[in-house]
């Protein structure tokens, strides 16, 4: 029965899956390695790795904000794309 459970996720889900791991893929390659091979003590690698998880924290949210103000402004954005 295991078997045919993956039969019942959504495209939908795979698709989001499989961009949240690139997102993730690239913020490791783009941000956090470059920070943390910048330094050669080990308390600060720890520190560069922390405060990347800021910059990410920041990301998430303001992908969220955008995605909640084109949510929000959906009807608006719409009709002015449509020109009417």
């Amino acid at each position: 029965m295991t078997l045919f459970a993956l039969t019942k996720i959504g495209h939908q889900y795979v698709l989001f899956g499989a961009a949240g791991l690139i997102c993730l893929i690239a913020f490791v390659t783009l941000i956090l390695s470059p920070a943390v091979s910048a330094h050669g003590r080990v308390w600060e690698k720890a520190a560069a790795g922390f405060l990347s998880l800021f910059v990410l924290a920041v990301l998430v949210a303001a992908g969220v904000g955008v995605g909640l103000i084109v949510v929000y402004y959906f009807n608006d954005i719409s009709s002015f794309v449509d020109g009417s």
